[in-house]
């Protein structure tokens, strides 16, 4: 029997090394630069907003963000997060499935600080909430992965329509990339390569 999902079945390819998974990995974050953080609020809404990692050595992802924001109360009722990128320039997207937990310690504000980052807190003119390292309003959002999904393109701008016009015509699925799964262990050994602690 032919399977339901036909694209899914053809696309899907993880016949590839950790290490070449995260080097694609790399290349759609390189790209996209900021994505989508999702949350679920206590009434079981989830939100998403955009931002942009300020670190994610060891794809352990981490954000800085103002903790009187309300993504911070839906990370206290559920630690499941999400984080997606998707760069419209290829089509290649990936999605970052995990756990959230909130930091404030000043060596880890300090280290993943930038001066533009000011731009979203404002100075309050209070000589503390100022928008640097020692507002009490700034922490530092953790995400580690349980899985991450991507998908990138393997055909040409110009391959790609062609494969989904062949498949409009001869109704075979088009599947002008590859679907790939970064599991635990690949996570574990990209941690690893780059000593980031969980």
């Amino acid at each position: 029997m032919a399977p339901t999902d036909p694209y899914t079945a053809k696309a899907e390819n993880n016949d590839v090394s950790p290490s070449q998974k995260i080097e694609e990995l790399r290349g759609i974050i390189k790209e996209c630069k900021f994505g989508l953080l999702v949350s679920r609020n206590a009434d079981g809404h989830l939100h998403s907003r955009a931002m942009a990692p300020a670190s994610h050595k060891g794809l352990v992802f981490q954000f800085i963000a103002n903790e009187e924001s309300g993504k911070f109360d839906e990370l206290k009722n559920d630690e499941h997060v999400n984080f997606s990128f998707q760069d419209p320039s290829s089509t290649d997207w990936a999605s970052i499935a995990g756990k959230a937990s909130v930091k404030k310690d000043e060596a880890t504000i300090k280290a993943l600080y930038n001066p533009t980052i000011k731009a979203w807190f404002g100075d309050l003119k209070d000589g503390v909430h100022t928008g640097e390292p020692g507002d009490p309003r700034i922490a530092v959002i953790e995400v580690v992965p349980d899985e991450i999904r991507y998908w990138i393109k393997t055909r040409t701008t110009l391959g790609q329509a062609a494969e989904v016009l062949k498949g409009a015509i001869t109704g075979e699925a088009a599947a002008p990339g590859a679907l790939r799964v970064i599991s635990g262990s690949d996570l574990s050994l990209a941690r690893q390569v780059e000593a980031q602690p969980v």
